[in-house]
């Protein structure tokens, strides 16, 4: 799916998907024509059966994004609601529908930070399945620094970072950054390369695994999906439904053939 945005750009090949948040000028900040244009390109790739992986990163090398423009008139904070509705129990967030999850997509999305991430911006890492980073990537969250609470973006993030390392992040604001390196001793990142290097990293990484029978991967991803939200026990009671979903006779035939041939992947070590 190849198309014509304004705030972001989409473009497939050979399998792999890439779409690059595309205000640098802004640090990439998302607005709400952004917000249309994720939620249109990732809806679109749910029925793209061409697409298996998708690459998700910033334009620039300075910002993945520092999440809602605040020239954007997405709130009104000195209406009579806090959020600018006729009560603030008719909020929408803005960061609703930025993600692939939020979008029902479920098809490996790798995220490659290539600079600042902060604040909004965690609804898009959140939602991606590996994190990979340039190596002057950094991480925080400046919400309290500037007097408002930090709500849903640390409540997303703590399924990607320890309780403690999310709560210091969210409490300090402005004050610290989290460094690429720091992020991937904590696990919020997979791997870290040095900048020039990080489109050729996620091609690879997602040349890895588009190689693999998309059934038998997005059956994977759900199940581990399916753990993460419902938790150990509960996502035990559908395993067997995703099991049966993500069966495909003919690639476990394949699968199979290739087992019994005695021929084996020479695999990269990291």
């Amino acid at each position: 799916m190849d198309s014509d945005f304004e705030t972001i750009r989409v473009e497939s090949a050979d399998g792999i998907a890439r779409i690059t948040l595309d205000r640098p000028e802004a640090h990439n900040a998302f607005t709400a024509t952004m917000q249309a244009e994720c939620r249109t390109a990732w809806r679109s790739l749910r029925t793209d059966d061409d697409v298996r992986v998708v690459i998700l990163t910033g334009a620039g090398d300075r910002a993945f994004c520092v999440g809602t423009d605040r020239n954007e008139p997405f709130t009104a904070l000195d209406g009579p609601a806090v959020y600018g509705t006729s009560n603030n129990f008719m909020y929408d967030d803005p960061g609703d529908s930025l993600g692939p999850k939020s979008n029902d997509l479920w098809k490996p999305v790798i995220g490659a930070v290539n600079g600042m991430a902060c604040g909004g911006a965690f609804y898009f890492l959140a939602e991606c399945d590996i994190l990979i980073a340039a190596e002057h990537a950094t991480f925080f969250d400046p919400h309290v620094t500037y007097g408002m609470a930090a709500v849903y973006e640390p409540m997303k993030m703590l399924t990607r970072m320890p309780f403690g390392e999310g709560m210091r992040m969210s409490l300090t604001g402005s004050a610290e950054r989290i460094s690429a390196a720091t992020a991937h001793r904590m696990g919020l990142v997979t791997e870290v390369v040095p900048g020039d290097e990080l489109d050729a990293a996620a091609t690879r990484l997602a040349e890895t695994i588009a190689a693999n029978p998309p059934w038998a991967v997005q059956g994977t991803l759900r199940a581990i999906w399916a753990a993460q939200d419902l938790g150990r026990l509960a996502a035990r009671d559908v395993a067997p439904a995703l099991y049966a979903a993500a069966v495909d006779p003919a690639e476990m035939a394949a699968g199979s053939s290739a087992f019994d041939s005695g021929v084996r992947l020479e695999p990269r070590i990291r």
